[in-house]
């Protein structure tokens, strides 16, 4: 809605049907409260970086917690946008995971000043890419939302994860413990940018949190009470 040019239509029609108003926010203000919602509660002195793995981009929000980010920039490294431009056969060749690789790495080094990439001493993983790795690493079956939120995803897990799940078909790929069906088909390029973030921004791990724009926007009505 906050890029279509007929989003006031919707807007209007929700209104109309249901007596409620939409407020649609700006880039900004969702990273304030994506970084909000998955920092809470953490210590002030670290220098968290939040990552954002998402189908049309990827965010990467930096801040101390507690406090408005610092630094934020939305780039085009989303899970399906790779996947049609670099994955195109099943499974996908190495020369095309090398390719997003490059890709992946090239695009944060020029979104992401060296400087500010240099600061980060943690980092937090958000949205399906990283819940869906961290309960592939735990073989859950049926998934566990209080096993996946706050475990550690080390860099050498997500490599080995990475190299698993590229080396499979996609119908194979839907019969992994801990994988949704539906997410089969772009998992292989997500854990492809989680493991190209966490080498650009050199982090041995990241923690997994359940906890993102939804729980900002929560805690923010609760401070505007």
């Amino acid at each position: 809605m906050r890029d279509a040019e007929n989003g006031y239509r919707l807007r209007e029609d929700v209104h109309k049907r249901h007596g409620f108003d939409l407020r649609v926010i700006s880039g900004d203000e969702e990273a304030r409260l994506t970084f909000l919602g998955a920092t809470a509660g953490r210590a002030k002195e670290s220098r968290t970086l939040v990552i954002d793995i998402g189908g049309g981009s990827t965010e990467y929000v930096i801040g101390e917690p507690a406090s408005r980010p610092s630094f934020h920039v939305s780039t085009r490294l989303g899970s399906v946008r790779q996947s049609e431009r670099h994955l195109r056969e099943d499974p996908p060749s190495r020369a095309s995971m090398d390719a997003l690789s490059a890709a992946a790495g090239e695009i944060i080094a020029a979104e992401v000043p060296v400087g500010v990439r240099e600061a980060v001493t943690s980092g937090i993983a958000v949205a399906g890419t990283a819940t869906s790795l961290a309960a592939i690493d735990q073989e859950l079956k049926p998934y566990d939302a209080s096993r996946v939120h706050g475990y550690r995803l080390s860099l050498g897990a997500c490599e080995r994860m990475l190299f698993t799940l590229a080396a499979m078909p996609v119908a194979e790929r839907r019969e992994v413990a801990g994988l949704h069906p539906d997410r089969a088909p772009t998992i292989v390029a997500g854990a492809a940018i989680l493991v190209e973030s966490m080498r650009c921004f050199e982090l041995d791990g990241v923690e997994t949190s359940e906890a993102d724009i939804l729980q900002g926007a929560a805690l923010d009505c609760f401070a505007l009470e």
